[in-house]
């Protein structure tokens, strides 16, 4: 995939899709597993396997999924919004956790 196309369809979630809840990071996970047939349940099984293996590892690094608690603060506020950008932990926390998705995915892979 190119790199124009990855970083348009993650974008969106950023910041647990601005909601402060599942990591954007894990989302790479359909995009590698999964098929264009993957329309089914059925089809999509060994999609879900990988990503109950890829969410236990992430879970298992860093303790958990949700965007506002791995930065300890809710970016659905203004004011966490706010801590987030004056500690710089956009810059540092998530991508630790984007290297942490990567890593995983990889080793799924």
């Amino acid at each position: 995939m190119e790199r124009e196309t990855a970083v348009r369809i993650g974008a969106g979630f950023a910041g647990g899709m601005r909601m402060a809840e599942t990591c954007g990071a894990v989302m790479g996970l359909g995009l590698y597993r999964a098929a264009a047939e993957s329309t089914t349940a059925e089809r999509r099984e060994s999609v879900c396997q990988a990503a109950k293996q890829f969410i236990a590892e992430f879970e298992r690094r860093n303790g958990t999924l949700i965007c506002r608690d791995l930065l300890a603060c809710d970016i659905r506020t203004a004011e966490g919004m706010q801590a987030a950008k004056d500690r710089n932990l956009f810059k540092t926390i998530c991508p630790r956790m984007v290297e942490d998705a990567a890593e995983i995915l990889e080793s799924i892979l």
